[in-house]
């Protein structure tokens, strides 16, 4: 399988780490749209067009599969993406909202959405997750952790700030964090510090990989994956990011 990873900038490097580790794919051509990050403040038509072009980038390399790992991208653009595309394309919202499907049993479990702005105000999550018969859903857009990440700011005094900031309204903590955003998962073990072990987190790359096992029938490992990296805007900086998340 030879595929392509889409996202608006250096986040869906998240999603390649579970790919890598799940040895799905024999080749995976990675494109960061680094140059108009981020997409999460942009408008609808904007960022269809945008999904539309990176279409239109991996034609040039005939693949079997296009993941776009981008939350905001799955959320606005996935079905004029997939009219231009000449293989499959798969977004991480679904495969999201398919693991709350499999991993809570009780449809009143309590949900908490995090979100680049694009995101929330789309909605995405809620409609699929409500008709799937879940009612309790929550959301917030959480936009700081975006330029966080990109800083390599992961814990300390800033993170702890903004998290006060974000969630001090909450009383209790959820049942389920979606991090409905590809940078969300390097907050991870902060995330889960701050609201607790009760509380399941759910995010993009190893739902996606979850939903293609499933869907796709993967049985054939490969040990060693090609990883080819490509950027609007200075490709030698995502590279360098790319070794440092990936331990390449």
């Amino acid at each position: 399988m030879k595929i392509g990873v889409f996202d608006s900038g250096i986040g869906g490097l998240s999603v390649v780490k579970s790919m890598l580790a799940h040895k799905l794919f024999e080749e995976i051509i990675y494109y960061g749209d680094t140059a108009r990050v981020p997409y999460g403040t942009k408008d609808k038509n904007t960022i269809i067009r945008y999904g539309i072009e990176a279409v239109e980038f991996f034609k040039n390399f005939e693949l079997d599969m296009i993941i776009v790992a981008c939350n905001t991208v799955s959320a606005y653009a996935l079905d004029e993406m997939r009219e231009s595309a000449d293989c499959p394309v798969i977004g991480v919202v679904e495969a999201g909202i398919l693991a709350c499907k499999n991993s809570l049993e009780d449809k009143n479990s309590d949900i908490l959405i995090l979100g680049t702005k694009a995101t929330v105000n789309s909605k995405a999550y809620e409609i699929g997750l409500q008709d799937l018969g879940f009612t309790n859903l929550n959301a917030k857009a959480t936009g700081l952790f975006v330029p966080l990440v990109e800083e390599d700011i992961f814990s300390g005094e800033v993170i702890d700030a903004t998290f006060r900031h974000y969630f001090s309204d909450i009383k209790s903590s959820p049942d389920a964090l979606i991090l409905g955003c590809t940078h969300f998962p390097l907050l991870e073990a902060e995330l889960q510090k701050y609201f607790g072990e009760k509380t399941q987190l759910i995010h993009s790359g190893e739902a996606i990989v979850e939903h293609m096992e499933k869907e796709f029938s993967f049985t054939k490992k490969h040990p060693k994956t090609s990883l080819k990296f490509f950027a609007s805007e200075n490709p030698e900086a995502l590279k360098r990011v790319a070794h440092n998340w990936l331990n390449i």
